[in-house]
């Protein structure tokens, strides 16, 4: 396989995946009065929501006291931007080859694509969290850090870390329908583990380099450091989550391309 195979298919199915998008994101609001408006008031409410919580309930932990109570929440709705990308993918992939089986057994569709539809719609509604996000912080502090002009460098092998994870779940999915069911469980489990309503700071020391096999808890870690902290991550942080989102994006295409063949007969 060569490296850029993945990207040259990609672009050449580029108009149907555009389509698909675009049909996708037209259908998720149909019907509804407020339409695309509930796109917004999505992340509005949750972040409302923890606000009040952490000023009046739970109050805002030691670690994160220089934050305040709006940077601490603005800090977990930074976290809760990338975890919930990755759960919509993790939730959906194992199912997307058999809600098109029938499309697939009845003509050459290339299914690799279904990836890149999910991913891009997910990523989608994550700009508009982050928009939301940016608003706020800048409401807040009448400015945003510099830093920010960097989340491309962040968000890119992201997207390719999802991609990869995409490709492997929907091969593994299509085999058995218990790995839909295995997601069901064991996401909500591993959003305790990722660094969300705490910072690895706050983990142990001989812990640590558990945490940070974590990719999902790394890219929450750097995505603070961009938008709240205002620092530039860690080299070393930022260098093996981007080599280990690379590993995961050509492993879960070869792993996808290797059974692509067998698809059409199990799904």
């Amino acid at each position: 396989m060569r490296l850029a195979e993945p990207f040259e298919n990609a672009l050449r199915y580029q108009e149907l995946i555009r389509a698909v998008v675009r049909r996708e994101l037209a259908v998720r609001f149909r019907g509804s009065i407020l339409g695309w408006l509930w796109a917004i008031f999505g992340p509005l409410i949750m972040l409302s929501a923890y606000t009040v919580v952490f000023s009046s309930a739970v109050g805002v932990p030691n670690s994160a006291k220089n934050l305040g109570v709006g940077g601490y929440a603005l800090s977990i709705f930074a976290g809760l931007i990338v975890f919930n990308l990755f759960s919509e993918i993790a939730y959906r992939s194992p199912a997307m080859l058999h809600e098109q089986a029938s499309l697939i057994k009845k003509s050459i569709f290339p299914s690799e694509t279904l990836a890149w539809t999910a991913v891009i719609r997910g990523s989608v509604y994550a700009l508009i969290s982050l928009a939301v996000l940016l608003v706020f912080k800048l409401a807040a502090t009448w400015s945003l850090p510099a830093t920010t002009l960097l989340i491309p460098l962040v968000a890119a092998p992201f997207f390719l870390l999802l991609l990869g994870l995409a490709w492997f779940l929907m091969a593994l999915g299509s085999f058995t329908r218990d790995v839909a069911h295995l997601m069901i469980s064991i996401v909500p489990v591993f959003m305790f583990a990722t660094p969300i309503f705490y910072s690895i700071q706050d983990v142990p020391p001989h812990l640590r380099l558990y945490v940070h096999l974590n990719p999902i808890g790394n890219y929450v870690e750097l995505t603070r450091d961009l938008l709240i902290a205002g620092r530039i991550p860690d080299a070393a942080l930022y260098l093996g989550t981007v080599a280990a989102s690379l590993f995961m994006f050509y492993f879960g295409y070869r792993f996808f391309t290797q059974y692509k063949a067998v698809f059409v007969d199990v799904i």
